[in-house]
């Protein structure tokens, strides 16, 4: 009888989305976060419930088949990336089987097409957050990744593998200022001292570089040493804004209580598709841009002509999907819950010169009953807990053709389910690796009616 708390040597027979582990045993299903197929591992058992088990990993006994030497020095130590111990192709194949075997638990007969990899694999984040704290407990300061497995302890990360070049410089050429400094960092324990976060974008087709300093307001930074600092970096991209954010909310998402322009300008502009987006620090945009322009582009492929079309963008972000369908529809009208990602959007669709977007600020469970539009398609790309109490309202419009793009597997498929049983018929899906050496990947499927 196996019981929790039992100390078990398993071998992973097998994967699903996200990254789990599993093992079949007397007792049911035992699934272990983190466990690659073909792993030998020595596991204790740290949950039972009615219908499968959990387990953590105390130490790998054998490395699987599919694993090879990462490239990354942090890997292991870092929590930021799963798969650095695979060659590409694996990770392709390795992510597509977690889907398969995720779709075979749904009486759906759900097909996957296939799996589209990134155009590049290393150097690919336009965005990387990172987090001052110690290596270890009263260590020195660090600043980079949280470690794996931990909530307090920072992982120094100057040979980052999936980062731009430029941010490793700039986060060093940081790191290596506070230290020489008298200034704290946050301790989330006690909830004193002052550096909090270090924030950097970086569009790809203009080089531009958005350095922001989260801190709180307890200790005083000189801003002027910390502008110079920067621009006297030697980069291959260009600085264009230095930003200051204060926030002492004690909470370890990043708030903004006051948000100070340094230096330069408060945004970036990347471009896509043949638009232009401003980027403010805050706004949503895909980190992978050119494995982004990928998936927008299978994604025009997929709703095909829409010319005399009115079509629903909802969850549209800053607009992106909305603005790159208003170039060839007859109308859009897109929907947005934050505030500034719609303002944002407003100011894009003027530079790109769109006039026929309707851009809607609001919950969608709210503002959507509002609408007095009818969409031929409606495009759905809904954040990780997917469409939720909204779903009913959706579905309620009754377009003939839903277009749905999700960052997470798992929500789909709920969601895909009740669009089944409202008498749609779901299509081929096609997934798309925006997050390579993570064991994220977006998939996209058209739904008709």
């Amino acid at each position: 009888m196996i019981k929790k708390g039992m100390e078990l040597e398993v071998i992973v027979e097998e994967a699903k989305f996200p990254n789990m582990g599993i093992v079949n045993t007397e007792a049911g299903e035992l699934r272990i976060k983190g466990g690659v197929k073909g792993e030998k591992l020595l596991i204790r058992v740290s949950r039972k419930k009615q219908d499968y088990l959990e387990g953590k990993i105390i130490e790998v006994l054998e490395k699987s088949p599919l694993e090879i030497k990462a490239k990354c020095p942090h890997f292991g130590k870092c929590g930021g990336c799963t798969y650095q111990d695979m060659d590409y192709d694996t990770e392709l194949e390795y992510k597509k089987e977690q889907v398969e075997n995720l779709f075979k638990e749904s009486s759906l007969k759900l097909n996957i097409k296939g799996i589209v990899g990134s155009p590049n694999v290393e150097d690919y984040r336009n965005k990387m957050e990172f987090t001052f704290g110690d290596e270890y407990k009263d260590g020195p300061i660090a600043l980079g990744m949280h470690r794996k497995g931990k909530f307090y302890e920072i992982e120094n990360v100057e040979h980052c593998n999936i980062a731009d070049d430029d941010f490793t410089d700039i986060l060093m050429g940081v790191l290596n200022y506070f230290k020489g400094t008298d200034l704290t960092f946050y301790n989330k324990r006690h909830h004193k001292g002052g550096l909090r976060n270090l924030v950097i974008r970086k569009s790809l087709s203009r080089n531009e570089i958005l350095v922001n300093l989260v801190t709180t307001t307890q200790e005083k930074v000189n801003i002027e040493e910390f502008k110079d600092l920067l621009l006297d970096l030697e980069l291959d991209g260009k600085i264009v804004g230095i930003l200051h954010t204060l926030n002492d909310s004690v909470s370890d998402a990043i708030k903004v209580d006051k948000l100070e322009t340094l230096w330069g300008q408060d945004f970036i502009v990347e471009e896509i598709c043949g638009l232009k987006f401003k980027i403010s620090p805050f706004s949503f945009f895909q980190t992978n841009t050119l494995a982004a322009e990928k998936l927008y582009t299978m994604t025009q492929d997929l709703i095909g002509n829409i010319d005399d079309l009115t079509v629903f963008d909802l969850y549209s972000g800053t607009g992106t999907i909305a603005q790159i369908m208003a170039k060839v529809a007859k109308e859009v009208v897109a929907i947005e819950i934050v505030e500034e990602a719609v303002e944002m959007a407003r100011e894009n669709a003027k530079i790109n010169n769109l006039n026929n977007i309707e851009f809607i600020a609001g919950d969608m469970f709210k503002v959507i009953g509002d609408i007095d539009k009818k969409p031929d398609l409606i495009v759905i790309d809904p954040p990780r807990p997917g469409l939720e109490k909204a779903i009913d309202k959706i579905i309620a419009f009754n377009p003939k053709t839903f277009i749905y793009v999700s960052c997470n597997p798992k929500t789909m498929l709920k969601d895909l389910e009740k669009f089944s049983e409202a008498g749609y018929k779901i299509g081929d899906i096609q997934l798309v690796d925006q997050f390579p050496r993570t064991p994220h990947c977006e998939a996209m499927v058209r739904i008709e009616r």
